[in-house]
């Protein structure tokens, strides 16, 4: 806590925060899902140990929900094998003076409920690998259909014209037009964030995703440092420097990895990188976060495509509806996505990192002094970046910032000096906003359920705003 920002952090008790709503109405909802899924799992073991360890796991998530949702105090999570990470979580309890679920910051909260979620798993005999996200996050993989096949054609069409040295690079104009577009791909796949879908439809999803969608959302995007972040992209690359590594720090699994993959593949097919590194969480996290293991099955997916997608979710199997073949066509594309992605991972120009430290219960400001070796490693990429929501809350401390305060000086330590090439695809779902100009943030409250005179920024909770900020820390 002692490197945090002094600006005062978003916290449960505001009841104009998205916050308070988090704690009261989608965290118990999740936890319930939680619970559904655990008793699925059970149903389809014979093993009796399992399933008694599996019948625990749910009264401990009953129990979660109850302290949550009768305001109890936050209790120190029990080491589980991880003796520094659980202390560093159990010392913030006890300094911000053992608080309860409605009178916390909620960055903190947040990090300490998934946390001690997996000490529910890793404390088991049977269940210390099990991720109980994987089928929503398949599930929702497979409901991305229509965008993932549209994005396939569209990136085998880009990478063979690159492959074939036609003029698709050679031209400045062209080049950047195909790199913002990519970088847009990217942004608003973001779009499916699994926490924030407990009251979608599947015809709901289908409208944040695809190419319409996404040229009618470029309006939306609040801060756009896309021609800074290509300009320094292209400067490496005119230096010509020898190794030029760009770095993902990963939000979401499912459709969201995929985008992340064809911005990164597009990077590595032209040439604006010569390596890219994806650093995925370590322990399941915020719902749909990704874990190694989900790089695995988005490539196996894309292998068997037709296994895959022809498959029917655990929707459309009460329901008992069957998904339509996918044409010749549709394999073809998807076929030649995994062969490009499957052969950059091979021979070692996509590469996973994992790292614990990116499921601590701190903002980023920390991380400088906090892991030290990990500031290091970011310092040799020649961008770093941070997908999604909670990064970018993250990196600036989830804190109560003007929203006109300079993205670079909300960074803190990770801003200008820190070494770090910084670079935020974020689209808005949380209070905190910062680098937008004078009057946008007034102008956008003024709007059909922006927040109006309630002192609620409401407009930044659904997604439908996005910022792409840069910051040049080396």
């Amino acid at each position: 806590m002692e490197y945090d920002t002094k600006t005062p952090k978003s916290v449960t008790s505001d009841p104009k925060s998205f916050a308070s709503e988090s704690v009261r109405m989608r965290w118990p909802v999740i936890l319930t899902s939680a619970v559904d899924d655990i008793y699925k799992a059970i149903s389809s073991t014979d093993d009796a140990e399992k399933q008694a360890e599996g019948k625990k796991i749910i009264e401990q998530l009953g129990s979660l929900k109850y302290e949550m949702l009768h305001d109890r105090q936050l209790t120190p999570i029990p080491e589980d094998g991880f003796p520094d990470e659980t202390a560093a979580y159990n010392k913030e309890l006890e300094q911000l003076g053992n608080p309860t679920w409605f009178q916390v910051p909620w960055l903190f909260a947040e990090c300490y409920m998934y946390r001690r979620l997996s000490t529910f798993f890793t404390l088991t005999n049977h269940w210390k690998s099990y991720d109980l996200f994987a089928r929503q996050k398949t599930d929702t993989f497979r409901t991305s259909r229509n965008a993932v096949v549209e994005l396939a054609a569209r990136y085998a069409d880009i990478i063979k014209k690159i492959r074939a040295d036609k003029d698709i690079t050679h031209d400045p104009e062209t080049e950047k037009i195909l790199f913002t577009e990519m970088c847009e791909v990217c942004l608003w796949g973001n779009a499916t964030d699994l926490s924030l879908l407990t009251n979608m439809t599947y015809e709901d999803i289908q409208k944040l995703q695809g190419s319409e969608a996404r040229k009618a959302a470029e309006q939306n995007i609040l801060v756009n440092n896309l021609p800074e972040a290509f300009a320094l992209l292209k400067k490496a690359q005119a230096e010509g420097k020898k190794e030029r590594r760009v770095d993902f720090v990963l939000d979401n699994a499912g459709f969201e990895l995929y985008v992340d993959l064809v911005l990164a593949g597009y990077l590595l097919n032209t040439g604006l990188a010569t390596h890219v590194v994806l650093r995925p969480k370590s322990i399941p996290w915020f719902v749909s976060d990704v874990l190694p293991a989900d790089f695995a099955a988005l490539l196996s997916a894309l292998a068997n495509p037709k296994g895959f997608f022809e498959s029917p979710t655990e929707e459309e199997k009460v329901s008992e509806k069957t998904p339509a073949p996918l044409a010749p066509n549709e394999v073809e594309d998807l076929l030649y996505v995994f062969q490009d992605w499957a052969t950059l991972h091979g021979e070692g120009q996509l590469a996973i990192r994992p790292n614990r430290y990116w499921t601590a219960g701190g903002s980023f400001w920390r991380l400088p002094h906090e892991a030290p070796e990990l500031h290091e490693d970011l310092k040799q990429a020649e961008l770093v970046i941070f997908k999604g929501d909670l990064n970018y809350r993250k990196l600036v401390g989830d804190a109560s910032w003007d929203a006109t305060t300079p993205f670079t000086e909300a960074l803190g330590p990770m801003g200008p000096g820190s070494g770090v090439n910084v670079m935020s695809l974020r689209t808005c779902k949380a209070d905190v906003v910062v680098g937008l100009p004078a009057g946008k943030d007034e102008e956008l409250r003024a709007t059909e359920g922006g927040g109006g005179d309630s002192g609620a920024r409401r407009w930044a909770w659904n997604g439908k705003w996005a910022v792409v900020c840069l910051s040049e820390g080396k």
